[in-house]
């Protein structure tokens, strides 16, 4: 592979950051650095207000490369702005939002050729005004607030990351990798990202459509008539479970518990049912070796083609690839007769 020119990465740090957003990404650019011998071009380089050492939300100190100022000296090819949270007295989690900070990552943006956040370092491009208009992911537990604070913006809680443009968003920590492999097989192509994919013991893609969070563990209602009504649900998954039957179990007339899913749960009872429908086939796909028939049966599906059509349309995949991709139990051996 020929040389490439130089490209800058440029990881803005500051105190409360999550550490994994920032050591995530240049671990993957320095393998990719490595598969290529170097002709992938990768510098990164962590970028802070000053030189002096940066502690992060897991107490660990890291010290920066450069400052904003030097950062904003030069062209940057991406600009990786990772995300810090808060939690107040009730244990609720809150983005940290630095106007100084949100300031600087304006800033640097307009050096770069494209931006990524990784994680609720959605919320710092968010309020740099870098998503308006835009598609964009964040982590689930924040992605409601981003929503509520940004209405400019289209707030998509299931990816694992989505780009639009020349601007990418990540979900949940973890994803900075996956993200990251992302940008280098945009520059590089699936060849180079696959083989540091393998580097790291990880896929190169996983299932478009792989959720970032489990449904059922969602606490998205604020009301104790819903709440119940959730548990119901999760109770009774393999039976019909038409809005008749939920709004004579919550005593309400069935346009009015359509209002009240749309409000506490931002979806309709029928889409409702089936995410934690596909949520219970994913868990059981996972862990047992159980036929699609028997599974569809058991979560409410009532036909495998039904299953197939519910895991195309919310996982863009199909149950017996998620299970060869996902399964945690070992298939039974075969052995000849």
């Amino acid at each position: 592979m020929p040389h490439l020119p130089r490209r800058r990465i440029v990881i803005v740090v500051f105190d409360g950051a999550d550490l994994l957003d920032i050591t995530g990404p240049p671990e993957v650019f320095g393998l990719a650095r490595r598969e290529t011998e170097e002709a992938a071009g990768y510098e990164v380089v962590l970028a802070a207000r000053t030189l002096d050492p940066v502690t992060t939300g897991a107490r660990v100190r890291i010290l920066p490369d450069i400052t904003f100022d030097s950062a904003a000296a030069e062209p940057i090819d991406t600009l990786v702005v990772p995300g810090a949270v808060e939690t107040d007295g009730a244990g609720r989690v809150r983005p940290v939002i630095d106007p100084d900070l949100v300031a600087w990552v304006r800033k640097l943006a307009d050096r770069a050729r494209r931006v990524a956040s990784v994680c609720v370092g959605a919320h710092l491009l968010a309020a740099a005004g870098l998503l308006a208009g835009k598609r964009a992911t964040t982590h689930w537990s924040t992605a409601r607030q981003l929503a509520h604070d940004h209405p400019e913006i289209e707030v998509d809680a299931d990816p694992i990351f989505i780009r639009h443009g020349d601007v990418w968003t990540g979900a949940g920590i973890s994803a900075c990798l996956d993200l990251s492999l992302a940008l280098i097989a945009d520059d590089l192509g699936e060849d180079v990202a696959l083989r540091v994919a393998r580097q790291l013991v990880m896929y190169l893609k996983r299932p478009s459509g792989q959720s970032q969070f489990s449904i059922p563990l969602d606490q998205v209602s604020t009301t104790r008539r819903i709440e119940d009504l959730r548990h119901y649900i999760l109770r009774h998954l393999a039976e019909p479970l038409t809005v008749a039957d939920l709004a004579a179990y919550a005593h309400v007339s069935d346009r009015h518990l359509t209002r009240l899913c749309k409000t506490e749960l931002g979806t309709t009872p029928h889409a409702y049912i089936e995410s934690l429908r596909v949520e219970q086939a994913r868990r059981e796909l996972e862990s047992s070796d159980e036929t699609l028939d028997r599974i569809a049966a058991r979560c409410g599906f009532g036909t495998t083609d039904t299953l197939v059509r519910a895991f195309r349309r919310r996982l863009n995949t199909t149950p017996t690839d998620y299970r060869r991709r996902f399964r945690t139990t070992t298939p039974p051996r075969v052995t000849a007769s």
